[in-house]
């Protein structure tokens, strides 16, 4: 019953989250005032700074929830009730799959060539995919071993971190479909690309977060 009182906390923080970032147009044209539709690049910019500011509010947030959980893993494994968990062995194989996911990403705002441009920018929703989708094979290996949510307190913190994580993702995700599909149909070419960049923060982002996790879990 704690675990899943857990679960309900994590779910609705993250819903509260994702519904501020919409209500700061990070989501959604960000570098746009109602109303109108700037003709230059540098109105645009102007947006993209004020965006900026606004998704590293939000990280802020994420940060703090991410540390609020290390604390309480910290303060849960002192008691007698606590047996650590073998980590399944492809969680190694999914950390590069990330890394690769962010490495596109990044060369993707980087390039100059638009052919680069679209394969890189592909490939990071393909790699972080394949992350997610590794994450939930790792979770039928542990489950096939006999690890499930209720039975340790060390299993519950591996799954409530693993699934906070691959929210986030998700998240992610969306923006990077949205842009995704304004840069291959020349739809808002310009404004998709900046969108891409905000996606590169985040991704960048993301990948710290599970490094830290990852190297929690595995000294822990």
């Amino acid at each position: 019953m704690e675990a899943i009182s857990i679960l309900a906390f994590i779910f609705t923080a993250v819903a509260v989250s994702y519904w501020w970032l919409w209500r700061q147009r990070i989501f959604d044209k960000p570098w746009t005032e109602e109303g109108t539709e700037p003709d230059d690049r540098a109105s645009i910019g102007g947006g993209l700074a004020t965006a900026n500011t606004a998704l590293f509010a939000f990280l802020a947030v994420v940060t703090s929830l991410f540390a609020l959980f290390i604390s309480a893993y910290f303060t849960r494994m002192e008691l007698d009730d606590w047996t650590p968990l073998t980590e399944p062995g492809s969680l190694w194989f999914n950390t590069g799959v990330l890394v690769l996911a962010s490495f596109a990403i990044h060369w993707c705002t980087r390039t100059i060539s638009e052919t680069i441009y679209k394969t890189t920018l592909l490939a990071t929703g393909v790699f972080t995919l394949g992350f997610i989708w590794g994450q939930y094979v790792a979770w039928q290996q542990l489950w096939a071993a006999g690890y499930y949510l209720n039975t340790n307190p060390a299993n519950s913190f591996f799954f409530l971190f693993t699934a906070l994580h691959a929210l986030h993702l998700f998240g992610g995700l969306w923006v990077w479909m949205r842009a995704t599909f304004r840069v291959f149909t020349d739809t808002d070419v310009e404004k998709a690309k900046l969108s891409v960049e905000l996606c590169r923060t985040y991704w960048h982002f993301l990948l710290v977060v599970w490094l830290v996790l990852f190297a929690l879990l595995l000294s822990t």
